[in-house]
């Protein structure tokens, strides 16, 4: 009986000096990763913002098939949640507690846990850095482990922090890949023939390889713009580039950069920025929904239906692309709309 006293009296000190240990052990933890993204803030935080899109490029959606989600009426924005049920994952539920567009995301997570819930506070940011249309991408998680959760870490093989930065890190690659493969989305469809009314414009000309006429173009409309405000006159229209000459056998082009005015302009002698009619025409009318670099394609479309149709391009006009959408306001290059017009032959009527 006595062995059996100092038994329990040592076991006693010893769950004792377990509890005081794991009680005064630190359970806050604070883990992020970041991974810089090929794409713009305002893309990024769309796709985030969102709920339902998480299935795409969560780590967690490969390792539990048997996961059941179910989506609140409001997914997206403050204020919107979703919660998860899974054998291996376990159930639980996130709740989006305050936005910044474009700049942050701040949430709550609840696990449903046999130790009772667990909360914890899940942030996202978004910083631009010093490369144009690319974005610092920060995912994280920080909060305070429950005295049960410390002594259940204690005696797991994997260490907590380190599972949940790769976990991260796999979600915001899974996310890289995605936005790519949604910036990358494009249509083309060709609208057939159409008239284009005549308008004045202002513009200025360059020739350059045709891999460049992306770059030349920006300070191109922006002389024109500054031209524009200084002399307080009104755009007419959206902007357009005229294609004046086409060589092949260099890959040159001689275009122009244009902006609708709704009157003739006469410009100072010596003016970079000049004043132009496009006259009236019958064009066959392509639309690209998608990134410029997809124009060359939308371009053999048009000149398919040309051929099927026995249309003949007219030798006294010039194509040009109608620029719909700013990339200054849509930063989701699938969403840019161009429109391309094709002048054609048109033939008389002989009964007239």
């Amino acid at each position: 009986m006595k062995i059996l006293k100092y038994f329990f009296f040592i076991l006693l000190i010893v769950l004792i000096g377990a509890a005081i240990y794991f009680a005064t052990k630190d359970g806050s933890f604070n883990v992020s990763a970041t991974k810089t993204i090929d794409a713009p803030a305002a893309v990024i935080y769309d796709n985030v913002k969102d709920f339902k899109n998480w299935s795409a490029w969560g780590p967690w959606m490969d390792e539990n098939a048997d996961m059941e989600i179910d989506y609140a009426e409001k997914t997206e924005g403050e204020g919107a949640s979703y919660s998860w049920k899974s054998e291996e994952m376990g159930d639980g539920a996130m709740k989006t507690t305050k936005v910044i567009p474009n700049k942050e995301i701040e949430q709550e997570i609840v696990f449903n846990t046999p130790l009772g819930d667990s909360d914890s506070d899940v942030f996202w940011l978004f910083e631009d850095t010093e490369t144009p249309g690319q974005t610092q991408v920060t995912w994280g998680m920080k909060g305070e482990h429950s005295f049960m959760e410390k002594v259940f870490m204690s005696f797991q093989e994997e260490d907590f922090e380190i599972t949940l930065k790769q976990m991260f890190e796999a979600g915001l690659q899974n996310l890289a890949v995605a936005v790519k493969e949604e910036m990358e989305q494009f249509s083309i469809n060709v609208d057939g023939i159409t008239n284009y009314s005549g308008t004045y414009y202002l513009y200025n000309t360059t020739a350059a390889k045709q891999s460049e006429i992306g770059d030349k173009m920006g300070p191109m409309f922006e002389q024109i713009v500054s031209f524009m405000e200084t002399n307080n006159l009104r755009m007419a229209g959206k902007p357009f580039t005229i294609i004046n000459q086409i060589d092949e056998g260099n890959a040159t082009v001689i275009f122009s950069a244009a902006i609708p005015v709704r009157e003739r302009i006469i410009t100072p002698e010596g003016s970079p920025v000049v004043a132009g009619y496009l006259d009236n025409s019958t064009s066959v009318k392509t639309t690209l929904r998608g990134n410029y670099d997809n124009l060359p394609k939308a371009y053999e479309k048009a000149q398919e239906y040309l051929e099927e149709n026995d249309l003949q391009p007219n030798p006294n006009a010039n194509m040009f692309e109608v620029y719909v959408t700013d990339p200054d306001e849509v930063p989701n290059p699938a969403q840019w709309v161009t429109e391309i017009y094709m002048p054609i032959v048109v033939a008389q009527d002989p009964n007239r």
